[in-house]
């Protein structure tokens, strides 16, 4: 086996070997037109457009016409990337002869461009076999000055031979947006809609992820596969959390996985008869040792030979071993480990939680961009609350409504038709949505958003707990200033790495946002144009908006706490400490 993997491994390198790679496009997704109308697009979830401001009721139709399954999805959007190429075009060009000159290798079934480093579009074949058409077309640059790896990939370059002469055909191209709109845009933006659901929607619009960035993301992972097939032919490369979860934002990263577990199906059908036969494998003393080896080759290959694959890091100590790497063509920052399973059902539970409402993916976005705003969350890792809890701690207060927006684990187990258990964890959840019940609760966004902040603003940290597979406060069974469970492996705490400070932040911005919500005059400020509900909330208090902002900020200490004071039945002024505990 040894000897044929590493024959495999030199074809690929010459360039004899047409590997396509597997991607992962997210079932929730849609085009997003103008950028106004976004679709439901995360890495998984079927095609649904986000609702405007009355868009509710029709909201809630349209999710109930999503039938696939998290693994249905992703099955079609890794088949979807491997009939898929990239191309860097130049600055002008033709749209309409490039089109043409690609339709002669196959049907095009779908094609868009974008800018990174350059102007370049993704072009999805309806058949497998016309990417091998086209790459038989394809030349070797020309070059003098460096010598190239002959590894013929998907990542192509257009060229015009007469760009003078041609230069009457050119023709701008529509370029799909990648990265979603600055903070202060989008708050202009929503001063101008007409009610505060119609805001939280509109920021969903905004910041979610496209039909077009997620094929991208799954055509990264699927470039990737390229160079593992060498070694492990049955293997898959595969997108987990944001990128498939239905809560992923433009330009966020993509975390994808080494998958062996197609390997074992080979082995049920090799047992009938009156023998055996196997594999002769490699044996190490650990699997984390075979996970570092795997990477550690993985990490030289796309370091070596990957067209665009710069700054590899093989983090191979680490808790989890990953490699970390800029795909310069698709402009992600990407991490690939290895046979994630936990991590991979957490993304289809995710999924489902997004799938189920439509009011769940437009609260979430808009509480984890309150947060980010104000500082609570931050990209570099330390004691900030971080865009998972924050999930945790939305799909927790929906499960806590009465009657509840979504389920609690412990029912989404009872639904299911068999037992996933991963590491001794019981990962065991439904798959179908057609097994769980719609929910009753008709409550609108404004009301949920005001309802959020005022229940973590008096939550009781100090003592409680969040359990999401419960659906209930619990007790913290230790210290830490907040515990969220960790759904699937219960001894663990998802915001351990929280401190008392940056919890007392979040529950001080919360019951400033709730009172905010409260106390503020919509109709004078919808008229002026001026930031109102939820674009008041995304301008950092006190720092915009100086003189009414100002003179406003003044008396909000104390009527804050008055009020606060009231609803917690607590006697001083130290309340907000009391809430979350030391």
């Amino acid at each position: 086996m040894a000897h044929r993997a590493g024959g495999r491994a030199l074809a690929l390198l010459r360039g004899h070997l047409h590997l396509p790679g597997p991607a992962v496009a997210g079932g929730c997704a849609g085009r997003v037109q103008a950028r106004q109308q976004a679709h439901f697009a995360s890495s998984g979830a079927a095609v649904q457009r986000a609702p405007q401001a009355a868009g509710a009721e029709e909201a809630e139709a349209e999710v109930s016409t999503r039938k696939k399954t998290f693994t249905e999805v992703q099955t079609e959007r890794l088949e979807q990337a491997e009939r898929t190429v990239l191309i860097k075009c130049p600055s002008k060009l033709s749209e309409k002869k490039l089109l043409q000159y690609l339709s002669t290798h196959g049907n095009i079934k779908s094609h868009f461009f974008f800018e990174n480093r350059g102007i370049h579009a993704l072009i999805e074949f309806s058949e497998k076999n016309s990417v091998a058409s086209l790459q038989d077309a394809v030349g070797a640059p020309n070059t003098a000055e460096h010598h190239v790896v002959p590894y013929k990939s998907r990542l192509l370059t257009f060229t015009l031979k007469n760009p003078v002469s041609q230069a009457a055909e050119e023709t701008p191209v529509h370029l799909s947006p990648q990265s979603h709109i600055p903070v202060q845009e989008l708050i202009q933006k929503l001063s101008h809609a007409d009610s505060l659901s119609s805001q939280m929607y509109m920021l969903l619009n905004e910041y979610q992820l496209t039909e077009e960035n997620i094929k991208l993301r799954f055509l990264a992972c699927s470039l990737v596969r390229d160079f593992t097939k060498a070694y492990f032919p049955d293997s898959t490369v595969k997108p987990f959390g944001s990128s498939v979860n239905t809560f992923g934002k433009l330009g966020c990263d993509v975390d994808m996985f080494l998958d062996f577990h197609n390997t074992p199906k080979h082995a049920a059908q090799m047992k009938k008869g009156p023998f055996e036969m196997e594999y002769q494998m490699k044996r190490l003393p650990s699997e984390r040792l075979a996970t570092q080896k795997i990477l550690a080759v993985i990490g030289d290959c796309l370091d070596n030979f990957g067209p665009g694959c710069v700054n590899v890091q093989k983090i191979l100590n680490a808790r989890c071993p990953l490699v970390k790497f800029s795909h310069q063509a698709t402009g992600f920052q990407c991490d690939l480990s290895v046979s994630n399973s936990i991590a991979i059902r957490s993304s289809e539970l995710l999924y489902i939680y997004g799938c189920l409402d439509s009011r769940v993916r437009a609260l979430v976005f808009s509480i984890r961009c309150w947060a980010r705003v104000h500082g609570l969350t931050n990209s570099v890792p330390g004691n900030w609350i971080t865009n998972f809890s924050l999930t945790m701690m939305v799909l927790f207060f929906l499960q806590r409504r009465s009657p509840p927006i979504i389920p609690t684990l412990d029912q989404l187990k009872e639904l299911a038709d068999e037992k996933h258990v991963i590491g001794g964890y019981d990962c065991s959840f439904v798959s179908d949505f057609s097994k769980i019940k719609p929910t009753e609760n008709t409550q609108t966004l404004d009301v949920l958003l005001a309802e959020f902040f005022e229940y973590f603003g008096n939550f009781d940290f100090r003592r409680n707990s969040l359990n999401l597979r419960k659906g209930k406060e619990v007790n913290k069974p230790e210290s830490s200033p907040l515990y969220i469970w960790n759904p699937f492996e219960q001894d663990l705490n998802i915001s351990k790495n929280v401190n008392q400070p940056q919890l007392e932040k979040f529950v001080a911005l919360a019951r400033e946002s709730a009172w905010i919500l409260q106390k503020e005059e919509k109709t004078q400020q919808r008229i002026n144009k001026e930031p109102w509900g939820l674009a008041t909330l995304l301008i950092p208090f006190g720092k915009s908006n100086p003189n009414k902002m100002k003179s406003r900020m003044k008396g909000i200490g104390s009527e804050t706490i008055r009020s606060l004071l009231d609803s917690l039945k607590l006697n001083n002024a130290s309340s907000l400490q009391k809430a979350v505990g030391k």
